[in-house]
């Protein structure tokens, strides 16, 4: 009996020992794991837990075999890990690392050997439920699925989980993943066709991460310091934080009186709840940029977007500290909105997406006017889609001379009873896919808009109506669901617009 005790504690002892070596031993975050991508031309920040004041290096090298000769390019750095066990290194990431596989070593009092590491570029992929619409319920998916082996584009999907505070891991254990006909089905439908055709186009892997959630705000995106700091957004945080707390002591009270656990007010809207969950464990991975594909939750405060949108963009930027890196995002698809009688609203939330490539630098806009479905909010062609962002990166994140937009309405000018119309992003010329221009109204005075007769003029559009005398002001597409065809030659649609701003039904009759 008294050996059977011993024996007992000795493998309770050598238990305890063989947990605090796992506790001492060094891991890193989950963003860095076997398949991953780093970001080509930066220094790349690598970072995890080890024990307090454990010496941490990571060494990164980059084989490449020809048929004769081989190869390698280094890269290390190391560090003490703080009082916290939190430890940070930054190694550069040449150029000419570009390719892979590769191995990346992590030693502390352990080793880790991460294998089959990739070096090229690396986007984020965020917004709501048409950025989340996996590959294999997209049109013409068992086609694409097919055709869709390709190592050299790997993604990382963020587990779903909106948070009261800023946390830098994730729920569960997430990984990178390789492209193949049997992961691709589950790959956002949205960033695999942007992935696709950036490799292509750059000839190195790619690196999606994907962090998306059906049905969000944009403020759920923001973080909370920065909707504290504009007097818009500032009382709905700061509502819900203190809700937080009462249900924290709800919680505490009912555990010491045995009652019922109340029911917490954060979800997915709340303000700030995925950048605390879902964005802010991803900084600061060294990325090239972002694409978006959110809107539709905004649109019946499209004016408020105005603001909201730019600021939530300017916070990912200032939070990465990369500078302006390239934010690309989608102008919302043509769609049947039951519940507006107005028909105006997601034409506005468009305005407001168009602005904020005019306002805000680097950043660009795909328009998919032609690929919506009026009784559809979830478009089943996202090709174009991940085409179009894939035109605009290539243009505004890589610099290449390419007309990456169709037409954008530029000045107004009237000439008698006629509107003359002049446009940037004109390419190769105008067009319009059809018989007759379709989608623009002209209006007067009174502010009545009426279906008008277009034409192109050489790079103009000139657009007239035998109701309108004297006309004023020109919109194009102004409505949810509009039926537009005025092109430019690179084949890409003109953005709706107008050349007015009469008030607007989304505006609040506080706003100044």
């Amino acid at each position: 009996m008294k050996r059977r005790i011993l024996a007992a504690l000795a493998l309770a002892a050598a238990a305890c020992f063989a947990g605090s070596q796992a506790r001492a031993d060094v891991k890193p975050h989950a963003l860095f794991s076997d398949g991953m991508v780093l970001q080509q031309g930066m220094k790349c920040p690598i970072w995890g837990k080890a024990a307090p004041g454990e010496s941490v290096n990571v060494t990164f090298t980059a084989t490449k075999t020809t048929a004769n000769t081989a190869s390698s390019t280094a890269a290390s750095a190391g560090v003490t890990a703080d009082q916290d066990g939190k430890w940070m290194v930054a190694i550069q990431v040449a150029p000419e690392m570009a390719g892979g596989p590769y191995e990346m070593v992590i030693k502390g009092k352990n080793t880790i050997t991460l294998k089959n590491v990739y070096v090229g570029e690396v986007w984020i992929c965020s917004g709501q439920s048409n950025m989340e619409m996996n590959l294999a319920s997209c049109h013409n998916a068992q086609e694409t699925i097919k055709n869709a082996k390709n190592p050299q584009i790997r993604l990382f999907t963020v587990p779903k989980h909106p948070s009261d505070k800023s946390v830098k891991s994730f729920i569960g254990d997430p990984k990178w993943v390789e492209c193949n006909p049997n992961t691709v089905k589950n790959f956002s439908g949205v960033a695999y066709y942007f992935g696709r055709d950036l490799q292509k186009a750059r000839n190195v892997p790619v690196g999606l991460i994907h962090t998306s959630w059906g049905g969000t705000l944009a403020e759920a995106w923001t973080s909370r310091p920065v909707l504290e700091s504009h007097e818009e957004w500032k009382n709905e945080s700061i509502n819900y934080h203190k809700a937080v707390e009462k249900y924290k002591d709800a919680v505490k009270s009912a555990k010491e009186n045995g009652a019922k656990t109340p029911k917490s007010p954060t979800h997915a809207n709340s303000p700030s709840a995925l950048y605390n969950g879902m964005i802010a464990p991803l900084i600061p991975y060294a990325i090239k940029g972002a694409i978006w594909y959110q809107g539709e939750s905004n649109a019946g405060q499209a004016y408020r977007y105005r603001k909201l949108f730019p600021t939530m963009i300017q916070n990912w930027r200032d939070d990465w500290k990369e500078g302006d890196f390239p934010f690309l995002f989608v102008q919302l698809a043509p769609w049947i909105s039951r519940g507006d009688k107005s028909d105006r609203t997601w034409a506005e939330l468009r305005e407001a997406q168009l602005l904020t490539t005019q306002n805000l630098k680097n950043t660009g806009m795909a328009v998919i006017t032609d690929v919506g479905d009026a009784i559809d909010i979830h478009p089943k062609k996202k090709e174009p889609v991940g085409a179009r962002l894939a035109l605009a990166a290539l243009a505004l994140g890589y610099g290449e001379k390419i007309e990456y937009a169709g037409p954008v309405f530029e000045s107004l000018k009237i000439e008698g009873d006629k509107a003359v119309l002049s446009f940037t992003h004109l390419g190769k010329g105008l067009e319009m896919k059809g018989e007759n221009l379709q989608g623009f109204t002209v209006a007067g005075s009174d502010q009545v808009f009426h279906p008008a007769k277009a034409e192109i003029k050489g790079d103009k559009v000139v657009v007239r109506s035998d109701k309108v005398a004297k006309p004023v002001a020109v919109r194009y597409g102004w409505s949810n669901n509009p039926t537009v065809n005025l092109w430019n030659k690179d084949g890409l649609p003109a953005t709706p617009f107008r050349t007015d701003d009469f008030p607007m039904v989304t505006r609040p009759k506080s706003a100044k």
